[in-house]
């Protein structure tokens, strides 16, 4: 018999790891016990006080995943507890104290963002509208270590699955090669490597993201080589800070994602913090951002250069560097100023810019039509909030 002694420490233990709410494993959309379902329910045991069950489920945690490193941790603590009370995560193991940092603070951030998964009723503000052929949206959040996987229907977001992730060493937004931090902003799945070809570092596949996209060297951040990958065969996960900058999955959760992935299509979207909002607010964001891409589509059509101007910004910056007027004079007035122009958007994407509240990113198909004649030119416009109005800040064909 476990000590009555320990129960009161398991349970103090436990409250410095999840908050003060009912823990409700069913609620997870995985249906599979995988290894951090069954972690919760190690510790929903162990709050009811049913330490001789949360000792069984430890065991057969270490024994279904064997190199799962923080589920013989806390099973060791269980088996500590059978003598002494326990006042820690980690009371029982020996170590560097870093690697022992690493374990607990992985531990805690499993256990807390389990409890704090998005309801159904609730959708990611930086995702308002996606491309019809566009299956799924990754969404990470960085500050919990997670990722969230959106599957859209017909428009509307729909969360199947979220999954435990590592970031750079140093936190987020990146700005220089080395830097050992994860990139902020919206990206897009651009390839994939595995088999001999890939070091046993990366695990069993690694995804390639397109950082620094377009606003990225705008803004003079540079480097590369982030992807999505796994990890070394002999670690199930990695701690919430360990990466050079790439996102980092266990091996067994990265070929789940990868059949969510369709290479050049998929997005991935990186925040610090992912903020989700109430669904009727979600429709009232995305109706005022579609807004401002038709009513700058009207004021292309309308052959009048100041009204069109209107939409963009004096800080405005092309690809090139070169300035509103230096860049509408290249590459805009011939088409702003035709009579008879007919334009229409299609395959239209938009993103509320990931820790910027003041920034939304959209891509669309512009058609043109003049007499007969016909064009197709994909572009992506950055709009940023200066006052009470958005303002187009870059442009560009893609």
């Amino acid at each position: 018999m476990l000590k009555r002694a320990g129960i009161g420490a398991a349970l103090a233990l436990l409250a410095t790891c999840v908050p003060a709410k009912s823990i409700h494993p069913a609620e997870a959309p995985r249906a599979r016990q995988d290894a951090e379902i069954l972690l919760l329910e190690v510790y929903k045991d162990l709050r009811a006080g049913q330490l001789q069950d949360a000792m069984s489920k430890a065991d057969a945690l270490v024994q279904a995943y064997p190199n799962f490193r923080v589920g013989h941790l806390i099973r060791g603590d269980l088996l500590l507890m059978h003598t002494q009370p326990v006042a820690q995560l980690g009371a029982g193991a020996s170590g560097p104290a870093d690697k022992l940092k690493d374990l607990r603070d992985e531990a805690r951030v499993r256990l807390q963002t389990l409890v704090a998964r998005p309801g159904p009723e609730l959708a990611p503000r930086s995702v308002l509208q996606l491309r019809a052929d566009m299956r799924h949206v990754l969404v990470v959040d960085a500050t919990q270590s997670r990722l969230y996987v959106y599957q859209n229907n017909n428009g509307q977001l729909k969360l199947v699955t979220d999954y435990y992730v590592s970031q750079g060493k140093l936190g987020v937004d990146k700005f220089r090669e080395g830097d050992q931090k994860t990139p902020l902003g919206v990206y897009y799945i651009t390839g994939r490597v595995s088999g001999p070809k890939l070091p046993d570092f990366y695990g069993a596949s690694a995804l390639h993201i397109n950082y620094p996209n377009e606003w990225d060297r705008l803004n003079g951040r540079s480097g590369g080589g982030i992807f999505l990958h796994g990890t070394p065969a002999d670690n199930y996960s990695r701690p919430p800070l360990a990466s050079d900058g790439c996102v980092v999955l266990t091996n067994e959760d990265l070929r789940k994602l990868e059949g969510t992935v369709d290479i050049g299509k998929t997005p991935v979207v990186i925040a610090d913090h992912q903020e989700f909002i109430s669904k009727a607010k979600w429709d009232a964001e995305r109706f005022t951002a579609n807004r401002l891409v038709e009513s700058w589509r009207a004021d292309l059509v309308s052959a009048d250069s100041k009204r069109l101007l209107k939409n963009y910004s004096s800080k405005f910056k092309s690809a090139n560097g070169e300035d509103l007027k230096t860049w509408y004079e290249k590459d805009m007035r011939a088409l702003a100023s035709v009579n008879g122009l007919s334009v229409s958007l299609s395959e239209v994407t938009i993103f509320r810019y990931p820790s910027r509240d003041d920034m939304l990113v959209s891509t669309f198909t512009l058609e043109s039509k003049i007499g007969k004649n016909r064009s197709s030119q994909r572009k992506r416009q950055y709009w940023a909030r200066e006052g009470s109005d958005w303002k187009i800040v870059f442009e560009s064909m893609i």
